[in-house]
């Protein structure tokens, strides 16, 4: 059985400490392949560090909407910034980039700005992109459909069936992570159990994820997220796909080296 961590932050201050050793935990349990994802200026440095560190281990470059505002105003070449560091061997995608009304819209247009730039490198080099989409899936999808040439994932996917679907028609794909053994995840779960009737290739688009140290599965959940607790998000959405949990995690992995182009 192989499991693709699609989706973790080992750069994040909260287990940046102890990530040699919860790394190494977690490839001793079947986790063959983790991607470190950045989300800021400051974080592109760290990310590639860290995946040069373990020949299974990945980075991406982008600023999260969160960031957009600071890193746009305080580095006028941020996105050259980002250009340079895919060059890096261990970078696959552009990410972790998108739209995210959570907090107010007081940046909204900085973050529009700062997504359909890096949305523009992404056609530009070729790059896939990791989609962080929080409380503004109409205006997200308009500025990824406004790209034909780009593939794209929704990870810690929160969007409807039919956005999903949509997805799915396009070619793009959408990651679940450990909020599908929550109690109240009805809507992903009911994504999951109805997902080979929104595509016939649905399930072929489909991804797994820690979003670590963040969103950690049950009977886990309070504590901090690593990779080794992919495998609790793995057995519950096997078992509302209906697919044997091996056969999931296989497929999974499978799925994450082609949608981040990672020849075996």
């Amino acid at each position: 059985m192989k499991l693709f961590d699609t989706h973790a932050h080992y750069n994040d201050s909260k287990i940046y400490d102890t990530r040699k050793s919860l790394i190494q935990k977690s490839t001793l349990c079947g986790v063959e392949k983790i991607v470190n994802v950045a989300d800021s200026l400051h974080s592109l440095s760290i990310c590639a560090d860290i995946a040069s560190e373990y020949d299974f281990m990945y980075c991406t470059c982008g600023i999260h909407p969160s960031d957009a505002k600071t890193d746009m105003e305080q580095n006028p070449d941020w996105l050259s910034s980002i250009e340079k560091a895919l060059k890096n061997t261990k970078a696959v995608a552009i990410g972790e980039i998108g739209l995210d009304y959570h907090y107010g819209k007081d940046d909204i247009e900085q973050q529009k700005i700062c997504f359909a730039k890096q949305l523009e490198l992404a056609q530009k080099t070729g790059y896939p992109v990791v989609v962080h989409d929080r409380e503004a899936h109409e205006d997200t999808l308009e500025l990824v459909f406004s790209f034909d040439n780009i593939t794209s994932v929704f990870h810690s996917y929160s969007g409807s069936a039919q956005m999903a679907k949509e997805l799915f028609k396009r070619g793009h794909y959408i990651s679940v992570n450990g909020v599908v053994t929550f109690k109240n995840a009805r809507k992903i779960c009911e994504i999951l159990q109805d997902i080979r009737s929104l595509h016939k290739n649905a399930l072929s688009r489909l991804l797994i994820e820690t979003d670590c140290p963040y969103l950690t599965p049950e009977p886990y959940r309070g504590q901090t997220n690593y990779s080794e607790l992919i495998k609790y998000t793995a057995v519950k959405a096997a078992s509302l796909v209906g697919m044997d949990t091996e056969d999931f995690c296989n497929l999974t992995y499978d799925n994450g080296c082609e949608f981040y182009k990672i020849k075996e």
